[in-house]
């Protein structure tokens, strides 16, 4: 790859802040400055940038807490986008993996190890995804019945079985409180999951994906790298 797309990926800096240094001969390979931002590297070599060196991580992995308002996308032009929350120095061949609705809330990864994300979003994997959510009415056993029996959409499709818990509810705001559990990630699934059974989802959060959990110690709309452990867990999924 070439030079200072390597160290853009590292979150050395822009890569325009990239091209002046090298330019300037803040960058050595091998301990030989090198003046031309398109040299070629594989990753094996010895590349120090002003004195300090910096080794390639080939993949990155981000915990968001992702706010209301912020979209699930790499860009665009009308709305901020989750990867705008990581700064401007994150490398750019990050994505999210999977959707979250722009008024839903909580658990995103992002990451660039695309296998990685494949697993975690195929349906045959069976990875669960749980959200808690308030919605209106009272839910019954009816409701989690036709929950764990599947459901068909306003668009003819199915929605595979899925489990729906009661968390509780308030009868004076007629609003229930719910955990949910599902396999696959269909557009806007679980509001239309919930209108199918005659509810509108108020207010919906992500909580964890597979075996990564979402840190309660994370503000909405930050992100910080996944432990060592976190990594082994998802690495881990078959």
């Amino acid at each position: 790859m070439r030079l200072d797309k390597y160290l853009a990926d590292m979150n050395a800096g822009t890569r325009k802040e990239l091209k002046t240094a090298i330019r300037r001969g803040l960058v050595t390979v091998d301990g030989k400055a090198v003046r031309d931002a398109g040299f070629h590297v594989t990753g094996e070599e010895t590349i120090s940038f002003d004195g300090e060196e910096i080794g390639y991580q080939a993949f990155a992995y981000y915990m968001l807490n992702k706010p209301a308002g912020v979209i699930s996308a790499t860009e665009d032009r009308r709305h901020k986008t989750v990867l705008d929350l990581l700064g401007e120095r994150h490398r750019r061949d990050l994505f999210p993996v999977g959707r979250l609705d722009i008024d839903t809330t909580g658990l995103l990864l992002i990451t660039n190890d695309g296998a990685l994300a494949h697993r975690l979003l195929a349906p045959k994997h069976h990875v669960d995804k749980v959200y808690r959510a308030a919605v209106t009415g009272a839910v019954a056993e009816s409701d989690i019945l036709a929950f764990a029996q599947g459901l068909r959409l306003d668009d003819g499709l199915t929605a595979m079985p899925a489990k729906l818990r009661l968390l509780g509810s308030s009868p004076e705001d007629d609003v229930s409180f719910v955990e949910i559990t599902i396999h696959e990630g269909k557009f806007h699934q679980i509001k239309r999951m919930f209108e199918a059974i005659g509810k509108k989802v108020l207010t919906l959060q992500r909580i964890s994906m597979g075996p990564l959990v979402l840190d309660k110690n994370l503000p909405e709309g930050a992100a910080r790298p996944l432990t060592e452990e976190e990594i082994s867990a998802l690495r881990s999924l078959s």
